[in-house]
């Protein structure tokens, strides 16, 4: 069986500050010459292309090469400007590559960003039935699914309201209801989750989980680690337009973090306005500490580890509690702890900055990659101010002195935590 998608040294260029070449005599030159096949037509004719004369060159991509087979989810992962949206795009071909080819067998529905694929003057109905016949779908195959595509999006009372008239989130609920259930044998998405609520978003991963189920092919960029390693068997990471790394997820997320292209152990928001949170209190900074108040990605497993929590209380008079999520790299809940100082516990706390910090003992997280969730809530009533998924993440190191939970043993330690117990033996020769 062929694959879904072939990709053979795949290249994107940019030349930044420049629209065409400078000349429409050239502009239509380079037109006619690659709808012939030439690339560089200029050069035939002994002209220098102006591309290369006068801008600078961004490569987003730079002879990228994989396979994907039909029914395979692949996670996309880099830090920003690594080329993953480019790549994207160049599948769902909303821009052409500068060389390489790529070959796509099924059709392909594509979530970018808010906004894609959908006309703002159409109503949300409208938009539905265009993108079905944009996949080649009858009018008659969306009508069939056009009850699930609303029910999912939750978007009934809306749905023959222009969509220019929809909030950032109603938005991007129905663009991934018809993405998602208009059944395309490849689904591209990108971050452009990240706009839904934490709700809608768990929604959004069991329905891209049940499509990799049905043998569709799925194409998932994210910075959510715990996300892509749920969903993902295999991942790809770029950096600066180039394929790092190619493999199972949990070996390339590892190489992301240690590599230092993941560097996530501290993340601040400066500026309050922009934060997460509301009018009671802001998100300030997360950190992880080591043993010497340093921030550090990898961690000794026998040393204590310190997360910290900065935050802005805007309104006083809330009994607030800071609580801290942890992930391991396949997206297990390992634990929750909750601030439970007794200077602040059941007090409501005034306006100010505050400071909260918790301390995980050496000996009990088991190596590999955590990633932790920074939240903020309110009791009585019950209220979450602010819930930041993964906001930092750290790397345990596990010691093969002998001094560690694993002994001498230095296979593959298998557990979610990794405590060194005491143990007691007792010898009677007698027996």
């Amino acid at each position: 069986m062929p694959p879904a998608i072939s990709i053979e040294n795949l290249s994107k260029v940019y030349h930044l500050g420049q629209i065409g070449t400078g000349t429409l005599r050239d502009d239509l030159i380079i037109w006619w010459a690659k709808t012939r096949g030439n690339p560089n037509p200029l050069a035939r004719i002994g002209e220098t292309d102006h591309h290369n004369r006068d801008g600078k060159e961004l490569w987003a991509l730079r002879d990228v090469s994989f396979a994907m087979e039909q029914g395979e989810v692949l996670g996309i992962i880099g830090r920003n400007g690594a080329g993953k949206s480019t790549l994207l795009k160049i599948l769902s071909r909303v821009t052409a590559p500068t060389s390489g080819k790529v070959k796509v067998k099924g059709r392909i529905a594509s979530l970018l960003e808010v906004g894609t694929g959908f006309h703002p003057d159409l109503t949300g109905r409208e938009n539905t039935y265009l993108n079905g016949a944009i996949l080649g779908m009858s009018r008659k195959e969306v009508y069939r699914k056009l009850d699930a595509i609303v029910d999912f999006a939750e978007v009934e009372e809306f749905i023959d309201t222009p969509v220019k008239r929809y909030s950032s989130g109603m938005y991007v609920r129905l663009a991934f209801a018809v993405a998602a259930h208009l059944e395309p044998e490849i689904l591209v998405v990108d971050e452009v989750l990240a706009v839904g609520d934490a709700e809608f978003q768990k929604k959004c991963l069991g329905k891209m989980h049940d499509i990799g189920q049905q043998g569709r092919t799925v194409l998932f960029v994210s910075h959510n680690m715990p996300a892509i390693t749920r969903l993902c068997e295999r991942t790809i990471l770029l950096d600066r337009g180039s394929l790092l790394s190619d493999g199972p997820t949990n070996k390339v997320v590892s190489v992301y973090l240690q590599s230092g292209l993941g560097k996530i152990a501290a993340r601040e928001w400066p500026d309050l306005l922009k934060a997460p949170g509301n009018h009671i209190a802001r998100l300030c900074a997360v950190r992880v500490l080591s043993e010497d108040g340093i921030v550090s990605e990898a961690l000794d497993i026998r040393k204590p580890i310190g997360v910290e929590i900065e935050y802005e209380v805007l309104q006083g008079g809330h009994v607030i509690a800071p609580n801290f999520h942890f992930f391991n790299e396949a997206g297990v809940h390992v634990f929750n702890t909750v601030e439970l100082d007794p200077n602040w516990r059941g007090r409501p706390r005034p306006a100010g900055h505050f400071r909260s910090k918790v301390r995980i003992p050496g000996n009990f997280l088991a190596e590999g990659t955590m990633f932790v969730t920074a939240a903020l809530s309110t009791f009585n009533p019950d209220m979450v101010l602010f819930h930041e998924r993964d906001a930092v993440a750290f790397q345990i190191i596990d010691s093969l002195d002998g001094d560690s939970a694993r002994g001498d043993y230095a296979k593959h330690f298998p557990g979610i935590v990794r405590p060194l117990l005491k143990w007691e033996t007792e010898y009677n020769p007698a027996h």
